[in-house]
């Protein structure tokens, strides 16, 4: 197939690692990212649009605090978070970084604070997969703003769940206090890293720290709460600053002698190595990662990969997303999966929803996707035999949600982790829906798919609407790592529905106040609310809210899918999060039969 260059995209932002700021040791060189032209060229899709603003935007994100905050960085002889990554990670290993787009759009009033202020990746330290945090002092000097402990705190989550080791790379002057009151004390704010420290440590996953800078007041604990402490000369650790010690006890003491390298190296003992800078910090990190064996080698597939049987480039002509359109979802799975692995699970049954076995890259699993092209239900019928009615693309009905929840108990039952490909407006609605059972049938989907001791992975490549969105493992369904494409949308029902509805409540205000309402500002009222949840459906908005993981090119899907994995083959098969049962079994409890 050929595609006609119409949109030029920049560099992709997995590229932006930064330059160190002097000859590194050789054995600690830049890793070499996957080759990428300088310009890609996509095709005038709207998908091929949306992955156009996407990518250009990452790429701001991706430089942080902007060139200023850089040479601020490089004047205090110290690296980026993006180039002590860079430093850190063995060559040639790709970057998978999560939560790019955290607090996107937020804290306008402060400045912003692109990615959240920290970044959380995994990559490959040593051979094994390892999840990096690594605090972007060129954002408000690394400070935490709510949506920076919600991001490390999703960081612990998913190196929890997969037991990868968990390096934390320290560079922050702790709480941003104008916003201390939404940072401190629930269970999903700064206390909360702290007590994943511990458990995580309990559970024996190795924890290592490198502060690299400042590291004050509560943060402190994070680092000490690791298996190992490394420091830099210049840098500090403590619970209070000079100027604080002086105001709260009226002491006169230097950075150095509160909590300076060489008096938590001679005095204190809280460190375990003191080093120069932080090229030799990230060096001796890599040794100390080395000398770990508890972790293993990153996962490789058990069986020989092959070739999608059709091209990456297809998916852009395949994938439709303008309303009316449809689309075969195993036209698009053929892009993905590995050729001739492709099972599909009660083909001629239950339409509306795809059920397969798979491999992708030669790591096996199941996939559960929605069908969004017209499909053909056979209906029991009397003397005259069968009946046939017609499915509507993208639409759950009752007997794919049966089916779907019967591969999704198949799945548990032979230890295959899950993918869920969603697009999806939610489920049948209407007298012959509620008739034939559709409440019970989701149910019961859900009911086995929140009951998965098997790891489970979205993918959110259209809509991902209302119950649909929870019947295809959304965000509250523990699901190990959520994608998506550009374009794809978050919302309880689409913008149009939406917006009447909407509509209709703010016209009806008004006129209860006695207001009169023209054709000119009913038009303009509607644009207000069509503009304002056109917003809030748009997937950056998922992302910023950390209900995406990660915003992916959908050409490089099967090589996202691939990581993704990878990264569940270390998990281990256990019962659901907040189980009572510590046992490794599959059970649902009472479940609609």
């Amino acid at each position: 197939m050929s595609l006609t260059p119409s949109v030029i995209l920049p560099q992709r932002p997995r590229a932006h690692w930064g330059v160190v700021l002097e000859p590194p040791n050789p054995v600690f060189t830049m890793p070499s990212q996957p080759e990428s032209p300088a310009t890609t060229t996509l095709p005038p899709t709207p998908l091929g649009t949306a992955t156009a603003e996407y990518l250009a935007e990452a790429a701001v994100v991706a430089q942080g605090g902007g060139a200023s905050g850089i040479q601020r960085q490089h004047a205090n002889g110290r690296l980026t978070a993006r180039e002590r990554i860079a430093q850190l990670v063995d060559r040639g290993s790709e970057v998978f970084e999560c939560g790019l787009f955290f607090a996107r759009k937020m804290y306008a009033e402060y400045g912003g604070a692109p990615a959240a202020g920290v970044l959380t990746v995994i990559a490959k330290v040593d051979g094994r997969l390892s999840m990096i945090v690594a605090n972007d002092a060129t954002v408000k000097a690394g400070a935490f703003f709510p949506m920076t402990c919600k991001k490390v705190i999703r960081a612990q989550v998913i190196a929890e769940r997969a037991r990868l080791p968990l390096l934390y790379l320290v560079d922050s002057a702790g709480v941003f206090l104008p916003l201390q009151e939404d940072i401190f004390p629930d269970t999903d704010d700064f206390g909360r890293i702290f007590r994943n420290n511990a458990v995580i440590s309990a559970k024996g996953i190795p924890q290592i720290a490198a502060i690299m800078g400042n590291c004050v007041a509560g943060g402190g604990y994070l680092p000490v709460m690791c298996d190992t402490l490394l420091m830099t000369e210049g840098s500090g650790l403590y619970l209070a600053g000079p100027a604080l010690v002086k105001a709260a006890i009226g002491q006169e003491v230097s950075s150095e002698e509160l909590g300076g390298a060489q008096m938590h190296a001679q005095i204190a003992g809280t460190i375990d190595f003191r080093e120069k800078d932080d090229v030799a910090c990230i060096a001796r990190l890599r040794k100390v990662v080395e000398a770990n064996r508890s972790s293993p080698a990153a996962a490789e597939p058990p069986f020989a990969a092959r070739a999608p049987k059709r091209s990456a480039a297809e998916i852009y002509e395949i994938f439709k997303s303008e309303p009316g359109q449809q689309y075969d979802m195993l036209a698009l799975l053929a892009c993905v999966a590995d050729e001739g692995s492709l099972d599909e699970y009660r083909a001629e049954y239950g339409m509306s929803m795809v059920c397969a076995y798979a491999r992708i890259g030669g790591f096996p699993c199941g996939i559960v996707a929605n069908q969004k092209k017209l499909t053909q239900r056979k209906m029991p019928g009397g003397k005259a035999g069968p009946s046939t009615a017609t499915n509507m693309p993208g639409v759950i009905y009752d007997d794919s949600a049966d089916k779907a929840a019967r591969f999704i108990m198949d799945c548990n039952q032979k230890k295959l982790p899950i993918l869920f490909v969603s697009d999806t407006t939610g489920f049948m609605v209407g007298r012959d829906s509620e008739q034939g059972g559709i409440i019970r049938a989701g149910a019961k989907m859900v009911n086995a798919m929140s009951n998965c001791s098997v790891p489970k992975i979205t993918l959110v490549v259209g809509g991902s609407y209302g119950a649909g969105n929870y019947a295809m493992c959304g965000r509250a369904f523990d699901p190990l790592l959520t994608l998506a494409w550009p374009g794809a949308k978050f919302a309880v029902m689409g913008a149009a529905q939406a917006a009447g509805t909407l509509l209709q409540i703010d016209l009806s205000a008004r006129e209860k106040r006695g207001e009169k309402i023209d054709d000119a500002t009913r038009k303009a009222l509607h644009a207000a609310v069509s503009a304002s949840y056109n917003e809030q459906q748009d997937i950056r908005y998922a992302a910023s809210r950390g209900w995406v993981d990660r915003i992916i090119e959908p050409h490089r899907t099967r090589e996202e899918l691939i990581t993704a994995l990878r990264v569940a083959a270390q998990a281990p098969v256990e019962s659901p999060a907040g189980a009572l049962s510590t046992e490794a079994s599959f059970r649902t409890g009472v479940i609609q039969t």
